[in-house]
């Protein structure tokens, strides 16, 4: 019997020794590529694959199928960065959308297919449930001659002109890099190296490591980079998932700074040095100053739920200058409507550059300006009958008082919010993407903060009504 594949909020991913096997890839591919054949018949499709083991065979045969349908399809000639798929797909007029098999943020041990639109972006909510329904039990045959493109080199060109290069070079900066094994490996050092910027890359070569890390930018899996930044005496660490479209980094004292934090300073730069001006799209995890931020810098702003679908569906609408997710992964329409990892990375040394102040230096005004909280996510495993029947309740909770204290409001937008007087707040929600419970808590102390997150792991587990 053929498995049953759902997409999440960013597309379908599986484990490499399970589901994730050529005839569900070829599934996939096929119900894709039928959708676009028959909304674009003969267009072009852009195909991509990060560094994962079988993640190039797997595009590959992918590519085929979807060239099956009569598409012109292009495959990466190298590992490249999602954000190179979308915006070679985003520059191509001719162009109906593409798809990146990548194991993104996942363990090592996972593989999975993420699809992007016309415009480059993740598409809506819509294409994705058309995909599902479009899939076939039985895999095709079908297969269709493909084309070997390079598409990563004029997106970093791209790249480096979107920054200043002449005051990256004044600044003297050195970088440590940790692509964390994943597609930015190479990519975002060379182009660092042509703005001369010193750059030690961590983890940018296949290990034994490899297999231990789960390459998302948060700590404990920034621990290395952190280490490396002090023993090198570097400027700061820049960290980007498996498939670089997400940003982490480290201070010069070897201090991981959170993405909320990094959000606002881009955001900062983009309009106090770069005049721009915008709506801003935050997740409904987000931290509280994100939001300040945007206040104080005059942009309205507008809170979705989590992932960054929804974030691009707002992009969508026009008049956003940035959006952005708690998990470091944020987005410039006017790039394209999608995240960008290796952009964020360079504004963040062109920020430093251009102001002459450290990262330590630039979060601590930031902190001063507005004020410093507690922010923290955990993530808790349970069975899947537990999951969904959480998933069941969350519309009915509306708790009266949660850790000793009485909610000022509460939101059912995406599981269960409640935020409290002093601008505290919990939130919990069933994972889109894994079988676990998130839990997320702000507030000014880490002792309330953890109060928080204890209380709403008892809700999830159903052990506090």
């Amino acid at each position: 019997m053929s498995a049953m594949i759902r997409f999440g909020t960013d597309g379908w991913r599986a484990r490499r020794d399970g589901e994730f096997n050529e005839e569900n890839v070829i599934r996939v591919a096929d119900a894709a590529g039928t959708l676009w054949a028959q909304t674009a018949p003969g267009a072009i499709v852009y195909v991509g694959y990060d560094t994962r083991p079988g993640a190039e065979s797997f595009a590959r045969l992918a590519a085929r199928v979807v060239a099956g349908h009569g598409l012109v399809v292009r495959l990466s000639d190298r590992y490249v960065p999602t954000p190179a798929l979308s915006w070679a797909i985003a520059r191509d007029a001719r162009s109906c959308g593409g798809l990146m098999v990548t194991g993104s943020h996942h363990p090592e041990d996972y593989l999975g297919i993420k699809f992007r639109t016309s415009d480059g972006g993740a598409g809506s909510f819509e294409f994705a449930a058309e995909v599902e329904r479009e899939i076939d039990g039985d895999p095709t045959d079908a297969r269709g001659p493909i084309e070997i493109k390079d598409f990563a080199t004029p997106y970093l060109e791209d790249l480096k002109g979107l920054v200043d290069g002449e005051a990256i070079a004044r600044a003297g900066l050195h970088v440590v890099y940790d692509p964390m094994y994943g597609a930015g490996r190479g990519y975002l050092a060379d182009i660092l190296r042509s703005l001369g910027v010193t750059v030690d890359e961590i983890h940018g070569v296949d290990d034994e490591g490899m297999r231990d890390m789960r390459p998302e930018p948060i700590e404990p899996w920034v621990d290395d980079c952190e280490q490396a930044v002090v023993e090198l005496g570097a400027s700061v660490g820049l960290i980007n998932d498996g498939d670089a479209d997400r940003i982490g980094a480290v201070d010069e004292h070897g201090r991981f700074v959170n993405a909320h934090k990094l959000f606002s300073l881009i955001l900062g730069h983009l309009v106090k040095h770069r005049g721009m001006s915008g709506r801003v799209v935050l997740g409904l995890s987000s931290s509280v100053l994100t939001r300040r931020v945007a206040h104080a810098l005059g942009c309205r702003y507008a809170i979705k739920p989590v992932g960054f679908r929804y974030i691009y569906e707002e992009m969508r609408k026009g008049g956003v200058l940035m959006g952005g997710e708690e998990t470091g992964g944020f987005g410039i329409p006017e790039h394209f409507p999608e995240r960008d990892g290796l952009l964020m990375a360079l504004l963040l040394c062109e920020l430093m550059a251009m102001t002459g102040k450290t990262l330590a230096e630039l979060v601590s005004e930031f902190e001063e300006a507005f004020g410093e909280t507690s922010y923290a996510r955990r993530d808790l495993r349970l069975q899947n009958e537990q999951i969904e029947v959480l998933r069941t309740m969350l519309p009915g909770i509306n708790p009266k008082r949660i850790a000793g204290r009485e909610p000022v409001r509460v939101s059912h937008m995406d599981g269960l919010r409640l935020e409290f007087a002093d601008e505290s707040w919990l939130l919990l929600r069933p994972s889109g993407t894994e079988a676990l419970v998130r839990v997320y808590a702000e507030a000014p102390t880490v002792e309330l903060r953890d109060d928080l997150l204890d209380a709403g792991s008892d809700v999830a587990r159903g052990e506090l009504s």
